[in-house]
């Protein structure tokens, strides 16, 4: 059954049940119809019994059973199947037969014990014959009425046979109804099938629900969702891989050059050794690229799951980071400050994306801002923030912030323009989102709970 279809087993599984049900039924109605037949020769039997009980068996002479079966003979019809069907014999006190029906009521056995019905076999071939043993009324003779019981049964058989013909073709036409119904019904799926086995790789357009059973609705609604999403994911992938090959053909083209200039330098040490710290500040920056790429990547194809959230030690993750920054933050003059307060805005999660989260923060503000800046950090039950000040940024540029690889014109200093956009995706997998706002010369990017 596994390895055939499901139209297959369908079929199968219906014509099975109704065939049983269909032979039940006939089996029922055979035994109920045998317990009609019982009844009823039973009660012809007894009455039969009773009228022989009453007449003058004294007067029966050697000649009376000649005479009653040429009697019987010269009737048109003598009943000849009810004959061989029911027996009859009258015996004598001492058991001796003195009457029969000249059939197999001859060969009735004398049971002088019997009394009522009793199954017993027929002296003449064996069968098993019911018959019923009853004394005359005037007690000086037992009267025996016997039927053959294979008749009954083959009586009852007859009766559920004529019953269940029409319901054979019933049947019949049942498990035709039921191939017909149920091909009819899986056609929608034969359909969708056909039409998916006939796709482009790239085609992610939605299958339509028209003529299709409510049942298979829902499966056609969720394979439209993925459909949704793949291609999505399709379109933000070669997006993500368009603007990461982008972004790395300027370094890389520009370590080529400074590996260039450090093979032609040949003797001048000075213009070698400016070419190496060119390319070692290169390759620092690919390597913070290629690492913002990978986390981003990462957040983007939602390999990071709510179940593998844990508490979160917020003093751990601002000492780490801090301590971090400090150099960078020392060479530029720029003091960093912290308050924490409990309880925290946020209490679960993933330490290592709430540590990148911060560090980007960080690093951004230090970068970006000039020697001398403030740089202050507040973490509290409301939010986690990061400002910075000595900033300047017009409108257009504040609302673009955010986006991957976006970074605004004029900057000399070395960035991928990923790390907003990071600092998002990290806000969103905790349900958090990002603000970005500016006051004078203050630039402050804030962490805050969605409720």
């Amino acid at each position: 059954m596994k390895d055939l279809s499901l139209k297959q087993r369908l079929i199968i599984s219906f014509c099975v049940v109704a065939i049983g049900i269909w032979g039940g039924s006939a089996a029922l109605s055979w035994y109920e119809s045998r317990e009609y037949v019982n009844e009823f020769y039973d009660t012809y039997q007894l009455h039969l019994a009773r009228q022989l009980s009453t007449a003058d068996w004294s007067n029966i002479k050697p000649g009376t059973q000649d005479r009653v079966n040429d009697l019987i003979e010269e009737l048109e019809d003598d009943g000849e199947d009810e004959d061989e069907a029911l027996g009859l014999a009258v015996f004598d006190k001492n058991g001796e037969m003195i009457f029969n029906d000249d059939e197999d009521g001859k060969y009735f056995v004398f049971n002088p014990k019997a009394s009522g019905f009793v199954n017993q076999p027929n002296g003449h071939k064996g069968k098993m014959w019911r018959i019923i043993w009853m004394k005359s009324v005037d007690g000086d003779y037992t009267i025996a009425v016997g039927q053959e019981l294979k008749y009954r049964n083959k009586a009852a058989t007859e009766m559920v046979e004529e019953a269940v013909g029409p319901w054979i073709i019933g049947l019949a036409i049942l498990l035709l109804a039921i191939i017909f119904l149920v091909t009819k019904e899986l056609r929608p799926l034969k359909r969708i099938t056909k039409n998916l086995s006939s796709r482009g790789a790239d085609d992610f357009s939605p299958l339509s629900d028209k003529e299709i059973p409510q049942e298979i609705k829902p499966l056609i609604s969720s394979m439209n969702e993925l459909f949704d999403k793949i291609d999505k994911m399709l379109v933000r992938e070669r997006s993500f891989i368009s603007d990461a090959a982008h972004e790395l053909r300027s370094p890389l083209t520009a370590m080529k050059v400074q590996l260039e200039v450090a093979e032609l330098a040949g003797d001048d040490k000075e213009t070698h050794e400016k070419a190496l710290a060119n390319l070692t500040q290169g390759l620092e920056r690919v390597s913070r690229l290629v690492e913002q790429l990978l986390a981003l990547s990462r957040l983007e194809s939602n390999a990071i799951r709510y179940k593998e959230f844990a508490p979160l030690d917020w003093a751990s993750i601002m000492d780490n980071v801090n301590k971090e920054q400090k150099q960078l933050a020392e060479e530029k003059k720029i003091s960093l400050t912290s308050e924490i307060s409990e309880p925290y805005f946020i209490n679960e999660g993933q330490s290592f994306l709430w540590s990148l989260l911060l560090r980007n923060l960080i690093d951004n503000a230090i970068k970006y801002s000039k020697e001398g800046a403030d740089i202050r950090i507040i973490l509290n039950s409301e939010k986690l923030s990061v400002s910075n000040n000595k900033i300047t940024l017009n409108s257009k540029n504040i609302a673009r912030l955010g986006e991957r690889f976006f970074r605004p014109a004029g900057q000399n200093i070395n960035g991928s323009g990923l790390g907003l956009s990071i600092v998002k995706k990290i806000a969103r997998l905790h349900n958090c989102e990002m603000q970005i706002t500016v006051q004078g010369d203050i630039f402050t990017v804030t962490i805050n709970r969605v409720e």
